[in-house]
């Protein structure tokens, strides 16, 4: 009897998963037609049949909501930083101008010629300076965020899902950025149904 019983589970379950399968397989069918014409060209049958099924049980939208918290806040961090130095470069430029306003007030007549060249000069390295450091601020900025590509491509191929795999190639990184939003549309349309698992 208890046989029978695993048996009769074990059909149930395998019938609700593929039932499953085929609801996710046409829920992507029809979000991959409002993807632009080139990249539903790319996406094969096999490929959208493959990502229904590493999304049958839900994992893959909680690694991908990771990792896009993840990503938020990478994002937020890079974007304060830059706000800080920023603020500070701000703050250095009010001082220098301030000091030059002063040194204008006490300066003699025969020295204003050498004053005003000095003065440029200081200007001027402030400026290379801010320049050199927001230069620094963005190749580091750049640097996160395609770090940050390269751990989701490689969390997102470990977890099984279609069409990750690491790669700085920017047509592929596009066609993974059009998968991931196909992932989120879906989360979002079962999440808005009540059918997530």
């Amino acid at each position: 009897m208890d046989t029978y019983i695993n048996v009769s589970d074990q059909f149930v379950d395998s019938t609700k998963q593929q039932e499953r399968h085929y609801y996710l397989l046409s829920e992507l069918q029809t979000l991959v037609k409002g993807l632009p014409s080139s990249f539903q060209q790319r996406l094969s049958y096999t490929t959208l049949g493959d990502l229904a099924l590493a999304l049958i049980d839900g994992t893959v939208y909680e690694i991908v909501q990771g990792l896009l918290d993840i990503q938020h806040l990478t994002e937020k961090n890079l974007f304060n930083q830059r706000q800080k130095l920023h603020t500070e470069h701000r703050i250095l430029k009010q001082d220098l101008l301030r000091k030059h306003k002063q040194e204008l007030l006490v300066c003699k007549s025969h020295n204003l010629v050498l004053l005003k060249s000095t003065q440029r000069t200081e200007t001027e390295a402030l400026e290379h300076r801010v320049r050199e450091e927001q230069r620094m601020m963005d190749e580091k900025i750049i640097a996160e965020i395609d770090q940050k590509v390269l751990d989701q491509q490689n969390t997102l191929e470990k977890a099984g899902v279609p069409g990750f795999y690491i790669t700085n190639n920017p047509q592929e990184v596009v066609i993974q950025m059009n998968l991931l939003e196909l992932i989120l549309k879906l989360q979002q349309k079962e999440t808005q149904s009540g059918t997530l698992p």
